[in-house]
């Protein structure tokens, strides 16, 4: 994934369940079909729940990746 297709950042650190998915949402909600969001959160839960969210709502996952604590999720707008 390029710096480039990446049109928006949720900088969701330091929060915790419910708040990574719930902004997550929120912002999907405001950007448009065919965009990018990329989504950082450092709460262990978040990976299952973006997850689970992103697959219940038909939204794209692009990708998952670890970095230590850090998870940055690439979710692209379908719907």
């Amino acid at each position: 994934m390029s710096h480039q297709e990446i049109t928006h950042v949720l900088d969701a650190r330091g929060l915790y369940c419910p708040e990574p998915v719930f902004r997550t949402k929120v912002t999907v909600d405001q950007i448009n079909v065919g965009e990018y969001l990329e989504v950082l959160a450092d709460d262990p839960a978040s990976e299952e729940d973006i997850s689970r969210w992103a697959k219940r709502t038909g939204q794209n996952m692009r990708s998952i990746k670890k970095n230590g604590k850090e998870i940055r999720f690439m979710i692209k707008k379908v719907k």
